[in-house]
């Protein structure tokens, strides 16, 4: 099954974005090739050009407070463990107290360091990190992995609080949402929301056999889901076949 995410909001599409980017470092900085690494550097510069935004941490703490304060709601409850509870708090606790104390906004302590940013200014450009435009980095991709790694790791750690943080949120908003199977009528499915709860991210897995593409749009009223089918030139077309999926909504 094919897993398809839709953010409900602009704070769960960032959350969204920088898991994708954390994930995608943690490959790129456990592997030997230069090259890489070098990719590996141009995602922790990503990272940081995602995390620039004012109130991120201010968002991503008060999250963390709002997950804390739901849970220890739950307290007395006969049918939750007490044990796990106070597990889960004391992660909230643990990460909040991490990027709490981070100052100024992710990565921050990358932009005092020269070399870095110099090549943060080139590697945007096309072809902007050749060895004749910056010999040290170029220096620096022929050291050997495990240098390259440490260094990476090195710098990537002024990033896991905040990824940390992330990855803690999402899995807890996940793990809010009960999958239901739905059919969708003639490649069209439409849900309306019940009033009164707000949703931040809908998944959708479909079977990859069925050669589907889900086309999702939704707001705080409906979900709207068109089944497409991708033709030989790449232009995806509407199907109007019947098809069923799985349906999650987060809140």
């Amino acid at each position: 099954m094919i897993l398809y995410e839709y953010p409900f909001n602009e704070r769960i599409r960032t959350y969204l974005r920088l898991e994708q980017l954390f994930k995608r470092l943690g490959e790129l900085v456990s592997r030997d090739a230069a090259m890489d690494h070098h990719f590996a550097l141009a995602t922790i510069f990503e990272v940081m050009d995602v995390a620039a935004r004012a109130d991120l941490k201010s968002d991503v703490l008060k999250d963390l407070e709002k997950q804390k304060g739901v849970l220890n709601s739950y307290r007395g409850n006969p049918a939750i463990s007490e044990k796990v509870l106070d597990q889960v708090i004391a992660q909230i606790d643990g990460c909040f107290t991490a990027l709490n104390g981070q100052p100024g906004k992710a990565g921050q302590p990358l932009t005092e360091n020269e070399w870095l940013m110099s090549i943060r200014s080139r590697i945007g450009i096309p072809g902007g990190t050749c060895g004749f435009d910056l010999p040290a980095y170029y220096a620096w991709q022929h050291l050997e992995a495990a240098r390259r790694r440490d260094d990476l790791q090195q710098w990537a750690e002024t990033l896991g609080p905040l990824a940390d943080s992330i990855f803690l949120l999402l899995k807890m908003l996940r793990e809010s949402g009960s999958p239901q199977k739905v059919v969708a009528d003639h490649g069209q499915f439409q849900q309306t929301l019940p009033q009164g709860r707000t949703f931040q991210l809908l998944r959708l897995r479909l079977n990859p056999e069925l050669g589907l593409i889900p086309e999702i749009s939704g707001n705080r009223l409906l979900v709207s889901v068109r089944l497409m089918r991708q033709q030989a030139d790449g232009r995806l077309q509407a199907s109007g076949e019947e098809a069923s999926f799985e349906l999650a909504l987060c809140c």
